[in-house]
């Protein structure tokens, strides 16, 4: 006969119907635990087995078993440490309950009630893309010695992300014009317009009046906060010009840049509107009394000084710095409007600001854009970077109890992907990190809120199969190889890269990325062998040849933290974003109640 073999966790449960002294076994049963995956129960289980002992030897052979019962467990709704060993000594394992755990406790903190942010800060990197925080990510962790993919930028770490739809109304991809103004107003508008809704025409002067919208800095301004704008663009440019100007075309930064019926039709340039912030503001509020913008720091020196090289700089690049036809000296007009403020234009004078006493602060650190990051160490008097301005405009802006609302740009992130450059583009965006950094450990995730996005994407792009840790900025090396892949042209390629653009420039450490547009359009592959692909003045390689490289209309991140972060959840209009930070402050509800009084 064939004994049914017990497993070795069975245990004999009854011997019933014997009498110890004639040893007459009649009957037995015995129960078996029957494993996890077993083909009886998935979960495991118990088998119960009963039967007759005939042939008297104390065991339950396989043909005495008369009844078999089996009962499953239920399905198992954890793991036991023994069961968890692989995963819980793993350090991708590890990290994770690490940010769980994290994630939990910032959500905690977060307040969720409108009108609690004292302050909010909006962060907006021109032309960063998911693509290039990936990449900027990176480069950032491989600068510091580690692989790079497992890095993470300052506001990678916020609680709360989301995506950000950046279509105008009248265009599939979008200009900064357009996306600022949705961002700053709640309002999407049209391609080229500053601070307008859709019923402008562009260009047209006679469109403007009743088409003007309200944004985030005026009603600030409105509530007795203090405000300030700070860029590494002009200051005058599409991005910050969207906060506090209101014209018919983003190119209108100075009078020099208007036609003649557009200033004869009353409209005012640009540069004259920031400057005239705190007299236009008070002009559409009637009984509103503000005090102007407390801080405002970027470049664009040109647009506020005459046509007259009386009027130069010492940091002066071109022959005559100024544009002005109208023969005003802006700086010196917001002097005169500002006693107690300072002008500064160049490193020394922004180290000697007093951030404790000084009232209001102007800023214009370059004739146009200001450098590079990479190459700001160029600059004719110097210039500080974006994490420095960050850091001097929170301290003059904290001076006022009420609080204050901020807008910082990385500005030349999205000039460096029109160049096609990603290696200026990258290097901008990891100071963007830096400085969105400082205001973290400035302010208090208890009352200010702070956003991080985009206004736009670029077309560039992360392609290839490289292995973990390659360069981000090198050539594509598969993974278990050594030597760079080979395209179906014989020739090595770049991870990153361009849909279109420029193309390839070899120009070795230059830091300069605009150095690009000396030459045309580059047309098709090069042989990139013995070329360095990390060095700052590569430029890589575009698909389709065109005069600049192109923004691209997919989605951009939204990342938060502070009161109302909550809401920076899924995807949205652009123009939402200012709805939360008017939740987040009270903005609209707070300066309803100034206006009516």
């Amino acid at each position: 006969m064939k004994k049914l073999n017990l497993l070795s966790l069975a245990v004999v449960v009854a011997l019933t119907g014997c009498s110890d002294d004639d040893k007459d076994y009649k009957s037995l049963i015995v129960n078996n635990t029957l494993p996890v995956g077993s083909e009886q129960c998935v979960n495991g289980g118990t088998e119960k087995l009963e039967g007759e002992d005939t042939n008297r030897n104390g065991e339950l052979d396989a043909d005495e078993v008369l009844t078999t019962t089996v009962t499953c467990n239920d399905p198992a709704s954890s793991l036991t440490p023994q069961q968890l060993v692989n995963l819980s000594t793993n350090q991708w394992f590890k990290d994770a309950k690490v940010k769980m755990a994290t994630s939990q406790d910032n959500i905690e903190k977060i307040v969720k009630e409108s009108g609690k942010a004292k302050n909010i800060i909006l962060f907006v990197g021109d032309g960063m893309g998911v693509s290039t925080v990936t990449a900027a990510r990176i480069l950032a962790g491989q600068l510091e010695g580690k692989m790079g993919e497992e890095h993470l930028l300052s506001f990678d770490t916020m609680p709360f992300s989301g995506f950000s739809k950046t279509y105008n109304v009248d265009a599939q991809t979008p200009d900064s014009a357009g996306t600022m103004t949705a961002m700053a107003s709640g309002v999407k508008t049209d391609v080229g317009v500053i601070g307008v809704d859709e019923d402008i025409e562009r260009g047209d002067c006679s469109t403007v009046a009743g088409n003007e919208l309200v944004t985030a800095t005026e009603l600030a301004e409105i509530n007795g906060l203090a405000t300030g704008i700070v860029s590494t663009a002009r200051i005058t440019h599409a991005t910050p010009a969207a906060t506090y100007a209101k014209s018919a075309d983003r190119n209108w930064e100075d009078v020099s840049d208007m036609p003649e019926d557009a200033v004869t039709g009353g409209c005012e340039d640009i540069a004259s509107q920031l400057v005239n912030f705190e007299a236009n503001l008070e002009a559409r509020f009637a009984g509103v009394d503000v005090d102007g913008l407390e801080v405002v720091m970027g470049g664009g020196r040109r647009h506020f000084l005459p046509k007259d090289a009386a009027f130069n700089s010492s940091d002066a690049m071109s022959a005559v710095e100024g544009d002005r036809t109208d023969e005003r000296d802006l700086t010196a007009e917001w002097q005169a409007k500002y006693p107690d403020g300072q002008y500064v234009m160049d490193q020394a004078g922004f180290n000697n600001l007093d951030t404790e006493s000084v009232s209001q602060v102007f800023g214009l650190f370059n004739e146009s854009h200001m450098q590079y990051e990479a190459d700001r160490a160029n600059d004719i008097a110097g210039e500080p970077s974006l994490s420095e301005m960050t850091s001097k405009a929170i301290d003059v802006l904290d001076n006022n109890d009420k609080g204050f609302f901020l807008t910082v740009e990385s500005g030349r992130i999205d000039h460096a992907h029109h160049a096609g450059n990603a290696y200026n583009a990258l290097n901008d965006t990891i100071e963007l990190s830096k400085a969105v950094q400082v205001a973290m450990d400035k302010t208090s995730v208890e009352d200010t809120l702070i956003i991080v996005t985009a206004d736009h994407s670029h077309v560039f792009t992360i392609a290839g199969y490289p292995k973990r840790g390659n360069p981000i900025l090198g050539k594509v090396v598969a993974v278990g190889k050594t030597e760079p892949s080979m395209a179906a042209d014989g020739m090595p390629y770049t991870t990153v890269g361009y849909t279109n653009g420029l193309g390839y420039r070899d120009l070795g450490g230059e830091t300069n990325a605009d150095a690009s547009y000396l030459e045309g359009p580059a047309v098709g592959r090069f042989d990139l062998t013995s070329v360095d692909t990390m060095s700052p003045g590569f430029h890589q390689e575009a698909t389709v040849p065109l005069g600049s490289e192109t923004h691209a209309g997919e989605d951009v991140g939204v990342y938060a933290i502070g009161p109302g972060a909550h809401l920076v959840t899924g995807t949205n209009e652009q123009s939402f974003l200012f709805h939360v930070m008017d939740y987040a402050g009270d903005l609209v509800k707070n300066a309803d109640a100034k206006l009516a009084k």
